[in-house]
């Protein structure tokens, strides 16, 4: 396994994430130790502005999905990096503001949303709230009024459209639990009721599809169907839309046979397909808005582990054990999700060990990588898995009673801790 991406170099046969040592990280910090690169997340953010907002100005808009990986240092390095911020729970939004970001540059997305948190987020000022459902907008309408607040809104669609990837990642098809179906006698009295509401500021449309994308076919399908929603509630209502967000689910590299496409390849066709429609129509072409989140922090986070049990059953599969698992990293479990792997201390060795890398949780799907191509493995040594800055942290548990891994924010040659190792006294806090 040769590692990917500007974050990575070996020097001496031992693996460097930017210019620290990851062996040097995990004698200093312990395992299981998630470890993120700023610099990797930086270009990325950077290619949002160059490619996207910048290229479009006034056009153009972008929040950072917190879902895949939100922390206060998370939520500081999107503000300083100029991107606005989308949560989905009460939780998310608490992070938001404990770490000082403007409540004004949140949206609340949810297909749940409490009565207290939309209280909260309400009450905060929070820029928009997404709609998700028939009843929810009788829910905001109610508490603006209760607090005088006026609240500006994007109502999601469920635009109908198939995406290529595993079925519990996909959010646009008809049948997801996910947004406004598409329905004339559901879908049109509600934003025509938004419209004309008091308390709410109707601010456009909100559509995704799917996550770990990498074709942009599926956007313009869906972005095909939104503009003729855009051109009824014109005929409709006599009125604009200001934006369209189109989410996010931008695919990164997980394994050899991926590879990541830049914004511009998804986001380009997008703005002049908005463009041609309503030029063609006589309409004012709305705002785009992205919300990408796997696709800045996915590869920009790597998970370390120390290797401990090695079991080589002759005929049939060797299991190198590592002193994490599925309470780290659930995504194979959950999802079936690939990786690759590299032993960082031998960095510089021959990857010709087929191994299974397992976890040290009391369940045979505990598997973290399958098949994985490594040098000769000994107790002790560090293990480096490859893209699991997103939904790995965001997702860990406390199965077996494992406490949660540390997270390290590597910045040059400067490594410091952002999420502390939970102890065994604070992972049973709440257990009465």
């Amino acid at each position: 396994m040769t590692p990917q991406g500007e974050m990575f170099d070996v020097k001496d046969g031992v693996l460097y994430i930017e210019d620290v040592s990851a062996v040097e990280l995990a004698e200093r910090f312990g395992t299981p130790l998630y470890v993120y690169s700023r610099g990797a997340i930086a270009a990325r953010c950077r290619e949002i502005r160059e490619d996207f907002l910048e290229r479009w100005p006034g056009r153009a808009a972008a929040a950072y999905a917190g879902k895949a990986f939100l922390t206060p240092e998370m939520a500081r390095i999107i503000e300083r990096e100029g991107l606005m911020l989308d949560v989905v729970s009460g939780g998310e939004f608490f992070t938001a503001l404990k770490a000082g970001f403007p409540a004004g540059r949140i949206k609340f997305h949810g297909n749940n949303k409490t009565k207290a948190e939309l209280e909260e987020a309400i009450g905060r000022g929070v820029g928009h709230i997404v709609v998700d459902g028939t009843d929810e907008l009788d829910l905001i309408e109610e508490i603006c009024g209760r607090l005088g607040k006026r609240q500006p809104a994007l109502f999601r669609i469920a635009p109908e459209v198939e995406a290529a990837t595993h079925d519990h990642i996909t959010t646009g098809k008809r049948d997801s639990k996910f947004g406004v179906p598409m329905d004339e006698h559901i879908l049109y009295p509600l934003i025509g009721r938004a419209i004309a509401s008091e308390s709410v500021i109707f601010e456009g449309l909100h559509f995704h599809i799917g996550s770990q994308l990498f074709d942009n076919a599926p956007y313009l399908e869906a972005m095909e169907r939104t503009l003729d929603v855009v051109l009824e509630i014109h005929r409709r209502f006599g009125s604009a839309v200001p934006m369209i967000a189109v989410g996010g689910g931008f695919g990164i590299r997980y394994t050899a046979g991926e590879e990541r496409r830049p914004y511009l390849y998804f986001l380009d066709p997008l703005m002049r397909q908005v463009e041609t429609f309503c030029a063609a129509h006589g309409l004012k072409a709305p705002a785009v808005g992205i919300e990408p989140g796997r696709s800045i922090v996915g590869e920009a986070g790597v998970t370390l582990y120390r290797a401990g049990a090695i079991k080589d059953i002759p005929g049939a599969v060797k299991y190198v054990s590592v002193d994490g698992g599925m309470s780290d990293n659930i995504r194979p479990a959950l999802y079936g999700a690939e990786y690759e792997a590299v032993i960082a201390n031998k960095a510089g060795q021959t990857a010709s060990d087929r191994v299974t890398v397992c976890g040290k949780l009391c369940e045979t799907g505990d598997r973290i990588v399958d098949g994985a191509l490594l040098a000769e493995a000994s107790r002790g040594d560090v293990l480096c898995v490859f893209a699991t800055g997103a939904y790995c942290y965001a997702m860990a548990s406390n199965y077996n009673k494992i406490p949660k891994a540390a997270v390290v924010l590597v910045d040059g040659a400067d490594a410091s801790v952002i999420v502390r190792r939970q102890s065994y006294e604070e992972m049973i806090a709440c257990e009465m």
